[in-house]
């Protein structure tokens, strides 16, 4: 095999297929512009897909929108794993899940936070039998629980609520002002905040 043909094989084999681009491109657009902005045609182009061919992997914006909403939570699970494979103490695991949320300041301060924006906006929208945005909430609350719940603290479920809430009020200032500081200083206090507990 030639040098560019090995080369364009590697380019073809490291490059995602059609469905994961679409996914990956509606969950940057979506984030970027809303739900009600994006349309499939954009999703199409941004992702270098034909805007026939989506249709073979969405019938609807909803299946799209079902597909980000996956991504995010998968996306969630693996960096609380990562966390958790990481760092030994609950306290220590706590300060990382603030860092991980405070290091997106520069985008959120542009566009809002990922999941509290989605969340937020398909909150507005009619309901649909599954609910299935709130599990990106229902994940990091859930997984604080434990970590406050570790430390032995008997209103653990209601300190996870806290700190979500602390994130993503900080999450909405930062975006609202335009200020990824906002983030960052929020951060600190979290972490002296978990450090009393």
């Amino acid at each position: 095999m030639t040098d560019s043909a090995s080369a364009q094989a590697t380019a073809t084999e490291q490059r995602p297929g059609k469905r994961e681009r679409l996914v990956a491109a509606a969950t940057q657009l979506l984030h970027q512009h809303g739900v009600e902005r994006t349309t499939l045609a954009d999703i199409a182009q941004a992702a270098d897909v034909p805007a026939g061919n989506v249709y073979y992997y969405f019938k609807t914006k909803g299946e799209v929108i079902a597909a980000v909403i996956e991504a995010h939570a998968q996306q969630v699970k693996a960096a609380l794993a990562l966390i958790d494979t990481h760092h030994r103490s609950p306290r220590s695991r706590l300060k990382a899940f603030v860092r991980e949320f405070t290091a997106q300041g520069e985008i959120v301060a542009q566009y809002g936070c990922p999941l509290g924006s989605l969340c937020s906006e398909l909150g507005k929208r009619a309901r649909q039998a599954s609910f299935a945005e709130a599990e990106l909430m229902r994940l990091p609350i859930g997984w604080a629980e434990q970590q406050f719940r570790s430390l032995g603290r008997r209103d653990a479920h209601d300190l996870a609520l806290d700190l979500l809430a602390a994130y993503e009020g900080s999450a909405l200032l930062a975006s609202t002002l335009r200020d990824p500081g906002l983030l960052a200083r929020a951060g600190r206090r979290l972490n002296h905040w978990i450090d009393t507990l």
